[in-house]
C-alpha cells in the first residue's frame, strides 16, 4: 500500500508542515490552492499545484485534484475536511489512500453526543449533559452550550443566568452551521477552574495503540487555545497513566488507526476528570508531543496509512524535557482578541535563539478575514519548564514584525506572569492574571525608536541620493531650521527634529546625542546617550516598522503638508473589524443600554457581537443584512 505522491488538502503552515515530513520521507507533494493563497509559500513549496476554483471545502475537486496529478493519498491536515466522514469515504471509494482513521470513526466521533455515548459505554466517565434546554437547570448555572458537529470554539458559549441562555443558543446555531453545516448543539456543566488536558494516541491497522502522554492546552480566548505544552505541570506519572489508559481503552474500542487525539476536562482541585471529544486528525499543538518524545507525527501518520505496523510498544515511549508551544495570531488582544487585517510589511525571527517556526506566512503575505487568523506556532523545548517558557518568550520577543496586529505582546507577558511560571494555568488563567495586552512605548523608549526610525530614514535618503551623495546628511552654509520628520504612533503624533555635528553625531530633539555605529538597508546599529541598540527597521512606503529591545513600534511618515480630512461623526458606532453583517437588532429611534447587542458580525467563521457603549436612542443606520463591512466602518450613529 505504499505511495509515492500526496496531495495534502490544506493550506498554510500546516501544508508546509506535512510537506517537509513528505519530502524527507522521498514523497513528491501536490498543493491545492484558492486566488486568495495564489502568493503563500506553501504553494511554491511543492512540487505540483492545483488551483481551486472556490474552497477548500470541495470534496469533489480535490480528488480531482488528486486524480489528475497522478497523487496516489490525501492527507487532509487540519480544520477543511478533515474530520469530514463523507470526504473520506469518497477518498477510498476513488482508489485513494486516506491519511487518518476510517470513516467509520469520525463519523462516530465527529459527532460529540455519540462520542460521550461510545465513552460512556467504554468506562470513560463524561460531564452531565443535555439536548433540552428546558432541563438546563438541572445541571446548573453557569453551564456551556457546544456545537455536536465541531469544535475549535466556534458554536461555544459561556452561560451564566438562564435570562441569557435563549440568545446564546441562537448564536451557537448559527455559528455552528457557518462552521460545521450542522447547527445541532448541546448543553453541558461548565467547570470555571478546570485544566484541558489531552492524551495523543496512534494506532495502527494491526490492532496496536499507544499513547504518547498529554498536552495541557488550558490558556485559551474565545474557547480557542493560545498556548499549549507538555507535559503539564498539573499531571504526574500516576495521572498520566491513568488518562493514558482511559484513551487507549477508547481508542481500541473504536478501532483507532492513525494519530489521534483523547481530550479530558480535569477539575484543578480534585484531579478529577473527564472525557470531552476524540479529535480524529492532526492537532494544532502536535509539536510539543514531537519535541518531547522525538516522533514526527506525520512521519507516523504516513507509515501507519501505507499499512506498516507501529513497530514499538507503549513501555517504548519516553520523554524528555519541556516544551511549550504558543500560537501566533492577527488579533488585538486590547480589544477583546479580535481578529486583525492587514498586509505584513515586516516579518523575521530571530536565527540566533534556538525555537520552531511552523508558519505558512512571509513578510507581504496578506492577512485577509477569509481564514483562521494564526500566523504561526513557536515551539521551544528545554530540560525544564522555565527554561523553555523563558526561550520562547524571548523568541516572541525577538521577533521583527509590523503591518498587521498580533498578540505578541500579550503571549510574551503571558509567559512570563508568576502563575504562568508556578504552573497556575487553568482555564481562567487569562481572567484571574490579566497579562499586559500589548507594549505601548512611552518616554526614552518612544525617543530610542522613534530616534532610530528618523536616522535610519537620513541614511536611507543619503543612500538613494543621486548628487552631492558624499555631503554629510543636513549640511548647511547657512543659519536654517533643523531637518524634522513626523511620525504617527497609535494615533499620537510624534515629532524628531535633528542636526548633524562635526564628529558625525547627531543632536536629536531638545538635546539628546545620537550616534550611528553602523547603516544598512535592513536597519541601524544607534547609540542614543550612550545606550546602544540595534533595530531592524523595514519600510513600506510611508511605513516604518521598528524593532529594538522594546519590540516593534510601527511609525506612519505624516506629510509635511496635511490636507483636510473628513471629520468623525459624533456618537458614530464603528465596525470593530472587517466582517459580514448576519444581524441587525436595532433600528432608528430604537432606545439602546449600554452593553446591549446592537449588530453582529460574523468573520472568520466567528460571530463578534457589537456593543452599544453607553445609554442612548439610535439615530442613524447605516448598514443592513448581509453588508460586507470594512474595518472601522461607521455602523450606526446612537446619541447619548
Amino acid at each position: 500500500m505504499t505511495f509515492h505522491k500526496l496531495l495534502i488538502a490544506n493550506r498554510g503552515e500546516i501544508a508546509c508542515r506535512i510537506i517537509k515530513t513528505a519530502h524527507e520521507m522521498g514523497i513528491s507533494c501536490v498543493a491545492v490552492y484558492t486566488e486568495a493563497d495564489s502568493n503563500s509559500p506553501f504553494v511554491r513549496m511543492a512540487d505540483q499545484a492545483i488551483k481551486l476554483s472556490d474552497s477548500y471545502l470541495n470534496g469533489g475537486e480535490i480528488i480531482n485534484a488528486a486524480k489528475q496529478t497522478g497523487a496516489e493519498a490525501i492527507h487532509p491536515g487540519y480544520g477543511f475536511l478533515s474530520e469530514n466522514a463523507k470526504f473520506a469515504r469518497a477518498v477510498q471509494k476513488e482508489g485513494l489512500i486516506w491519511v487518518g482513521p476510517s470513516s467509520r470513526v469520525i463519523t462516530s466521533m465527529g459527532d460529540k453526543l455519540k462520542a460521550k455515548d461510545i465513552a460512556e459505554k467504554a468506562g470513560v466517565p463524561t460531564l452531565p449533559m443535555t439536548t433540552d434546554p428546558k432541563k438546563a437547570n438541572t445541571i446548573g448555572y453557569p453551564i456551556l452550550i457546544k456545537a455536536a458537529a465541531g469544535g475549535g470554539g466556534k458554536g461555544m458559549r459561556i452561560v451564566e443566568d438562564k435570562k441569557d441562555l435563549k440568545e446564546a443558543i441562537a448564536g451557537a446555531q448559527r455559528e455552528a452551521n457557518t462552521g460545521f453545516g450542522d447547527d445541532r448543539v448541546f448543553i453541558e456543566r461548565y467547570v470555571a477552574s478546570s485544566r484541558h488536558i489531552e492524551i495523543q494516541i496512534l494506532g495502527d491497522s494491526h490492532g496496536n495503540v499507544v499513547h504518547l502522554g498529554e498536552r495541557e492546552c488550558s490558556i485559551q480566548r474565545r474557547h480557542q487555545k493560545i498556548i499549549e505544552e507538555s507535559p503539564s505541570p498539573r499531571v504526574d506519572s500516576e495521572m498520566r497513566a491513568t488518562m493514558g489508559e482511559a484513551a487507549i481503552k477508547l481508542a481500541k474500542k473504536l478501532k483507532y488507526e492513525s494519530a489521534g487525539t483523547v481530550e479530558f476536562l480535569v477539575d484543578d482541585k480534585t484531579g478529577e476528570f473527564w472525557f470531552l471529544e476524540v479529535n480524529t486528525r492532526l492537532q494544532v499543538e502536535h509539536p510539543v508531543t514531537e519535541e518531547v518524545t522525538g516522533k514526527d507525527l506525520v512521519y507516523e501518520q504516513l507509515r501507519i496509512a501505507r499499512g506498516e505496523e507501529l513497530g514499538y510498544s507503549q513501555d517504548d515511549i519516553t520523554w524528555e524535557g519541556s516544551s511549550i508551544e504558543a500560537r501566533l495570531y492577527a488579533e488585538d488582544p486590547s480589544n477583546d482578541f479580535l481578529p486583525a487585517t492587514g498586509t505584513l510589511i515586516a516579518y523575521e525571527s530571530d536565527s540566533n535563539i534556538d525555537a520552531r517556526w511552523d508558519t505558512g506566512i512571509e513578510q507581504g503575505s496578506v492577512v485577509g478575514t477569509d481564514f483562521d487568523p494564526m500566523l504561526a506556532k513557536v515551539i521551544t523545548k528545554a530540560k525544564t519548564r522555565t527554561d523553555a517558557a523563558n526561550k520562547l518568550a524571548l523568541a516572541l520577543e525577538s521577533l521583527h514584525i509590523g503591518g498587521v496586529t498580533t498578540n505578541r505582546d500579550f503571549l510574551v507577558a503571558s509567559l512570563r506572569t508568576k502563575d504562568f511560571l508556578k504552573g497556575k494555568t487553568t482555564s481562567d488563567f487569562i481572567e484571574k492574571t490579566n497579562p499586559q495586552r500589548a507594549v505601548i512605548l512611552k518616554g526614552t523608549s518612544l525617543e530610542n525608536a522613534s530616534s532610530a526610525a528618523a536616522l535610519w530614514i537620513q541614511g536611507q535618503n543619503r543612500e538613494n541620493a543621486n548628487i552631492l551623495k558624499e555631503i554629510p546628511t543636513g549640511w548647511r552654509n547657512s543659519r536654517l531650521p533643523r531637518q524634522k520628520i513626523s511620525f504617527n504612533y497609535l494615533d499620537e503624533d510624534v515629532d524628531v527634529t535633528y542636526q548633524s555635528n562635526r564628529d558625525g553625531s547627531f543632536r536629536v530633539n531638545d538635546g539628546t546625542n545620537a550616534k550611528i555605529i553602523e547603516w544598512t538597508p535592513l536597519g541601524i546599529d544607534i547609540e542614543v546617550n550612550n545606550s546602544r541598540f540595534f533595530s531592524k527597521v523595514t519600510r513600506d512606503n510611508d511605513n516604518v516598522v521598528v524593532h529594538g529591545p522594546w519590540g516593534d513600534a510601527l511609525f506612519k511618515i505624516l506629510p509635511r503638508f496635511t490636507l483636510p480630512g473628513s471629520e468623525q461623526q459624533a456618537g458614530g458606532l464603528v465596525a470593530p473589524m472587517p466582517g459580514k453583517v448576519i444581524d441587525l437588532k436595532v433600528k432608528v429611534g430604537s432606545k439602546v443600554k449600554k452593553g446591549d447587542t446592537l449588530v453582529i458580525l460574523e468573520a472568520m467563521k466567528m460571530e463578534h457581537q457589537v456593543k452599544a457603549s453607553e445609554d442612548g436612542k439610535v439615530t442613524k443606520v447605516l448598514i443592513k443584512k448581509d453588508d460586507q463591512l470594512e474595518n472601522g466602518a461607521l455602523l450606526m450613529v446612537v446619541d447619548s
